[in-house]
């Protein structure tokens, strides 16, 4: 006699649902459907239970799409397996889905899932030479209206690739910041609690504003960035209009947050009585632990003058991490030089000559006296006529370097090594 019963899913059970979604992943069986997306499907879509007594032993969820389903969740609770409920689970909720008119149906079953008997049984066919392939999306529909609305917007997958050098930068900022927020369930077997807030400092033209890009492309997380001259002119003041953009940004699964010259907002306070731009550094204050709350998260501030920001702003508590980013050394200008010489003239430029010149360039000189060398080239073989074909030559890069005033004074240079010394927190 059977002692269990096939009928509809009901909201009520959802925590049924859960456990069989856990009885599988307790038996090394990862599902191929997220939780979230099988518990949608059994709300909108087509879902049957199997039940013994008041306990739900088994669940089949599937979807139609045009004239194809896909059997998107299919589990049987150990004790009652090998006894039949499977096949009786598929067969009901291919019976729900005949109003679909459905040509096929089909499922995706983890390798590691060898209970298969229930698919043979209803007539399923295994095919050969397949494999599955799947990406996220990484911003729903769902938020588009609300990441349009903020200016935000996603930046290409290859960005973090396309940072030339500054080798050393990359691979802290991978470490301390990718690392646990990419893979946070590992971080928090491990006990990190991945960052929520960072300061990049650091002279200017030195890569800051990149750095934070390819922070988001290499997360592959909106990148969302704060424009305070603009937010100025709202009708509620800078303040307000800075307090309702982050409770904008909330509406948001995960992004990237980035404040440029965050010291013209978080500059040291004094003075009787507070001028209004202390009430935005008091907001902005009030801001950022609200924000840290929220997972999948990550608000990065830049500034070229550390020294200026309000002390509380970069206490423990507020920021994680309080990292430089400084001029490229040899091996960082090899590598920039490199990929801003034309590939055909690359064997004709004596590259270590034009590291050697550069000493002291910021990575904004550097493609400033790269591309003033190809225009400078380009004129020379269209109006002088004498120029050598296939691009700039290594006198066409000395000439532009002899003539980049460096951003980077020698003074402010040695400031930034005073300041990594005095507040870098890495």
């Amino acid at each position: 006699m059977t002692t269990w019963k096939i009928r509809d899913f009901h909201p009520q059970d959802v925590e049924g649902i859960l456990a069989l979604w856990q009885s599988l992943r307790a038996n090394g069986v990862e599902p191929v459907y997220d939780l979230s997306e099988v518990l949608a499907s059994c709300e909108k879509d087509h879902a049957v239970v199997a039940v013994h007594g008041e306990q739900l032993v088994g669940a089949a969820v599937a979807r139609a799409a045009h004239d194809q389903g896909w059997i998107v969740f299919l589990s049987t609770l150990p004790p009652f397996r090998g006894r039949g409920i499977g096949t009786s689970l598929l067969a009901a909720v291919e019976n729900r889905m005949a109003a679909h008119g459905l040509n096929k149906l089909s499922a995706l079953m983890p390798e590691t899932e060898t209970r298969v008997e229930a698919f043979s049984n209803r007539g399923f066919v295994v095919k050969k030479n397949l494999r599955y392939f799947e990406r996220r999306v990484p911003v729903q529909r769902a938020e588009l209206g609300a990441l349009e609305e903020l200016g935000g917007r996603l930046l290409p997958r290859d960005l973090w690739d396309r940072v030339a050098g500054m080798t050393a930068e990359k691979e802290l900022l991978e470490r301390r910041l990718v690392l646990p927020l990419a893979e946070s369930e590992l971080a928090e077997e491990f006990g990190v609690v991945p960052p929520r807030a960072v300061v990049l400092f650091g002279p200017p033209g030195t890569g800051k504003t990149t750095f934070a890009k390819a922070i988001a492309s290499r997360l592959e997380w909106p990148f969302v960035e704060v424009f305070p001259s603009r937010l100025a002119g709202e009708p509620g003041g800078l303040a307000g209009a800075l307090r309702q953009t982050f409770l904008d940004i909330a509406e948001l699964e995960h992004a990237v947050v980035f404040i440029d010259e965050v010291e013209e907002i978080a500059s040291q306070r004094s003075g009787e009585p507070p001028s209004p731009m202390q009430g935005v550094t008091n907001e902005l204050l009030k801001i950022i632990p609200a924000f840290r709350d929220q997972p999948g998260r990550l608000l990065v501030c830049a500034t070229n003058f550390i020294r200026s920001l309000d002390s509380a702003f970069l206490r423990h508590g507020r920021f994680d991490y309080v990292i430089p980013i400084g001029l490229p050394d040899a091996e960082a200008r090899t590598a920039m030089w490199t990929r801003f010489i034309p590939a055909a003239a690359l064997d004709r430029v004596d590259v270590a000559g034009l590291v050697t010149a550069s000493a002291g360039f910021s990575p904004a000189d550097i493609e400033f006296a790269a591309r003033s060398a190809s225009q400078r080239a380009l004129e020379k073989a269209v109006y002088d006529g004498g120029a050598p074909a296939g691009g700039p030559v290594t006198a066409d890069y000395l000439e532009t370097i002899a003539d980049t005033r460096a951003t980077v004074s020698d003074a402010v240079a040695q400031d930034f090594l005073e300041d990594i010394e005095a507040l870098a927190r890495t």
